[in-house]
């Protein structure tokens, strides 16, 4: 069974980087304190690394 991600935005992306606002987009959150499910994919990882100043990541089974 694959591992899902449960990515919580824990700031706000007023004054970021347009390409920083734009994966916190794709990610599907976009506002603080929202939280999405994602599966444990690179593609996800690398957008995490992106914007892991903005969100939260926890690993669930």
């Amino acid at each position: 069974m694959a591992k899902k991600l449960h990515i919580t935005q824990t700031r706000s992306i007023i004054d970021r980087l347009e390409d920083q606002k734009r994966t916190i987009k794709a990610l599907g959150l976009g506002r603080p304190n929202y939280t999405v499910v994602h599966e444990d994919t690179p593609q996800i990882r690398g957008m995490i690394r992106k914007v892991i100043h903005l969100v939260e990541v926890r690993e669930v089974e």
